[in-house]
């Protein structure tokens, strides 16, 4: 039993927790950033590890990596690129046994874990069964550590979302909640993996739309992000992911050539997609339709397998390759070969549906294909373009802008790996370009276009609805009571008395509409008998409010709230004076609750 002094402060935070949201979402935010990353951290080692002893102790490949991310060192073995293909085939199959057998519905879920994380913020209402992740997880590190060419960001962003769904039903928060943390957890992962807190955040939010971002999960993502690098950070050192040189835009005239990189990054981006959706859908997708799921990814494998033993820079997420040109260490021949081949390398791994992230690919080809304009640039014009490295790293964002719609995030990761904001002119020139030029191509099947497209918030967009129903469809019409001018108030009670109306139009001599009563309207002079022939209709009536058939509920509701009437007219558009019949307030909640619920069942 706590003392009376210290149970104060505790009920304090209690009630805060329940009753302020920032102080709620600070908690949950916090609390989901510790889970998402430690499992970045045992994600990483399990991929580290493994990729270690398979390619460099016992195919004995020798492959650029990153000094930041070396954490395993074992004795490099006989070079035996064969078994390449051996560890990419068994991991094809026993990634299509657990699959087909534990989580079938996955198959159709997206491109890869972060457009499955999409679907699920969109369609399944937040929630991933936990098994799904566990399982996509696993066989992602057997993925990417036997040389599969995926990235590590897709996994550990659906990981850190199951994670975020999960606690959120352990807590019984709501749909919309569970939404939330969902994003959230996705971020812890993202900003952990890459050691770009913000830089995850932001994504995490930006990318399940193509022209939006989820503005409510920004705070319990942002936190998210910053606790699980923080936590990644302490077990792995807090340098950035790349160890390079400091990068400065100096020269107005190089804008020019970060032009011309985002138009070859928009041309590689089509090669990708394209590329990538042929063969999924035109070679694996009719494998599993005659053989099954196992066959299907078995066969990604081995064809993966046999691609990296011939090209062993498309083998994994490959960001030693990806610093190598950074650094200028890759000639442009060598750089027009790995955009050719790690799309078709990744197109083989996630196409046949193996488990791994379309992250990571696609920002090694963006950043060789800035590398190869940089190249070009500096060769040609060596006064302007002094650092072709970083059209390597404006070529990462740009690509990225340009096939998964999401600017905002990879530029401040961009930001984050170069330590600064040298490079922010080009990124925003080249992301925006390529954005632009891009706008018809989309990397993840299951974003939407903004919120008003989202399922998740259908029952945000009452005006949206409401603009798309036309007063026509939804009046009462018929014939309609209407009052004289000069009718006295006596005659007035005997009207009311004889029809259940509570509106009245008004209409002059010359048969035009003057005004509208209400029954609200007379009630201080009703019971005045002394007043019955002196005080006419004219009198009482206010202004004339009416509506048309063509005029939409947004506008009809506008109109009730303006003037505080049940009911309003509704008159014919080309004869401005003839009642069609009425329309009243509960008609357009009505119409908003049907059509609420027939988009929800559809």
């Amino acid at each position: 039993m706590l003392p009376a002094q210290l149970r104060s402060p505790w009920r304090t935070i209690l009630h805060s927790y329940k009753n302020v949201d920032y102080v709620r979402w600070l908690t949950l935010g916090i609390l989901v950033g510790v889970f998402s990353g430690v499992a970045a951290v045992l994600f990483f080692i399990s991929i580290e590890f493994i990729k270690t002893f398979l390619l460099h102790h016992l195919a004995g490949i020798e492959m650029p990596a990153l000094v930041n991310e070396e954490v395993f060192h074992l004795p490099a073995g006989s070079f035996r690129p064969w078994l390449v293909p051996i560890f990419t085939t068994a991991t094809g199959l026993i990634t299509g046994l657990l699959v087909s057998k534990f989580i079938p519905e996955t198959v159709d879920s997206g491109t890869d874990g972060t457009d499955a994380m999409i679907k699920s913020f969109h369609r399944n209402e937040g929630y991933l069964r936990p098994l799904v992740p566990i399982i996509k997880g696993a066989t992602a590190v057997l993925t990417i550590a036997s040389g599969g060419s995926a990235g590590r960001e897709g996994p550990i962003s659906q990981i850190g979302a199951g994670i975020g769904s999960f606690l959120a039903n352990k807590l019984k928060l709501s749909v919309k909640e569970r939404r939330i943390l969902l994003l959230a957890g996705a971020a812890g992962g993202l900003g952990a993996i890459f050691r770009a807190p913000l830089g995850g955040a932001i994504t995490a939010v930006e990318v399940i739309y193509m022209e939006d971002f989820e503005s409510e999960a920004i705070l319990p993502s942002v936190l998210s992000s910053v606790v699980a690098y923080t936590i990644f950070s302490f077990t792995f050192g807090n340098k950035p992911i790349f160890d390079i040189p400091t990068f400065h835009f100096r020269d107005g005239r190089e804008l020019i050539f970060y032009a011309i990189l985002a138009l070859f990054c928009t041309a590689t981006g089509w090669f990708y997609i394209k590329t990538f959706r042929f063969l999924k859908f035109s070679i694996f997708g009719k494998i599993r339709e005659k053989a099954g799921i196992t066959a299907a990814m078995t066969m990604g494998g081995l064809c993966m397998g046999m691609l990296g033993m011939a090209v062993p820079q498309v083998l994994t997420g490959g960001y030693g390759w990806l610093q190598e040109a950074i650094l200028g260490n890759l000639p442009i021949a060598i750089m027009l070969l790995v955009i050719l081949t790690k799309t078709v390398a990744t197109s083989f791994t996630l196409g046949s549906g193996m488990s791994g992230g379309m992250f990571a690919p696609a920002l090694f080809v963006g950043g060789v294909s800035g590398g190869v304009i940089g190249k070009l640039a500096h060769t040609y014009f060596p006064d302007i373009a002094t650092q072709p490295g970083g059209y390597v790293l404006v070529g990462m964002a740009a690509f990225f802008a340009c096939v998964a719609h999401a600017p905002v995030g990879p530029l401040l990761m961009v930001c984050e790996i170069t330590q600064g904001y040298g490079l922010l002119a080009p990124l925003m020139l080249a992301s925006a370009l390529c954005l632009v030029m891009g706008r018809k191509l989309f990397l993840y099947d299951n974003q939407v276009d903004n919120k008003f497209e989202s399922p998740a918030h259908i029952k945000d967009a009452t005006i949206n609805i409401l603009e798309q129903l036309q007063v026509r469809d939804f009046f009462r019409p018929g014939r309609v009571t209407t009052l004289e001018e000069g009718t006295t108030l006596k005659a007035l009670v005997d009207i009311i008395a004889g029809t259940n109306e509570f509106c009245f139009p008004v209409k002059n001599e010359a048969g035009e509409l003057t005004g509208i009563l209400t029954i609200q309207d007379v009630r201080e002079v009703l019971f005045e008998d002394s007043l019955y022939d002196v005080i006419l209709v004219k009198e009482l009536a206010r202004k004339p409010i009416v509506l048309y058939p063509h005029d939409d509920l947004y506008q009809a509701l506008l109109s009730f709230v303006d003037t505080d009437l049940g009911q309003l007219p509704v008159v014919d558009h080309q004869k401005g004076h003839k009642v069609l019949g009425m329309i009243n307030r509960e008609d357009v909640f009505k119409a908003y609750s049907h059509t609420i619920k027939t988009l929800e069942e559809e």
